[in-house]
C-alpha cells in the first residue's frame, strides 16, 4: 500500500521494488526506504515496540522540502492521504503543510518562506 502511495505522491518510480524493501531515490544522497512491518520487526526485534500493535499511532515524520508543497499534498490527498495540517507559514521559516500516509507516519511537504 504504502509503495503505490509514494509513487503516487512523489510523481517517481521506485528505484528498488522487492518483497521486503522499496526504496525512492529522492536527491543523489537522500533515500526513502519502505519495510513491512513484519520485515523491521525481524530486523530490529525486540529494540523497538512492535509496530503492528502501533497503527494509527504516529511512529515517524517524514519531513520532505520540495520546489511545490501544494502539488505534492494534493496529490497525498487524492492517494488518500489525511490531512492534519493546511499549507501555512511555520514560525521557523517554513511553508509546511502535513498529512498522515496509509501506515499511519506523518509526511510534511515544505519550503523556505518566499521561495515560489
Amino acid at each position: 500500500m504504502s509503495t503505490d502511495f509514494y509513487r503516487r505522491i512523489l510523481a517517481i518510480e521506485p528505484a528498488l521494488d522487492v518483497p521486503g524493501m522499496t526504496e525512492f531515490h529522492l536527491e543523489p544522497n537522500c533515500i526513502l526506504g519502505l519495510m513491512p512491518e513484519q520485515g523491521i520487526k525481524r530486523l530490529l526485534g525486540d529494540k523497538i515496540q512492535d509496530p503492528e500493535k502501533s497503527m494509527g499511532v504516529s511512529r515517524a515524520e517524514v519531513y520532505l522540502q520540495v520546489s511545490d508543497p501544494s502539488a505534492y499534498i494534493s496529490r497525498a490527498k487524492i492517494a488518500g492521504a489525511a490531512m492534519l495540517s493546511e499549507l501555512s507559514p511555520r514560525n521557523w521559516g517554513h511553508e509546511a503543510g502535513y498529512v498522515m500516509d496509509p501506515d499511519g507516519h506523518v509526511v510534511a511537504f515544505a519550503r523556505p518562506i518566499g521561495k515560489q
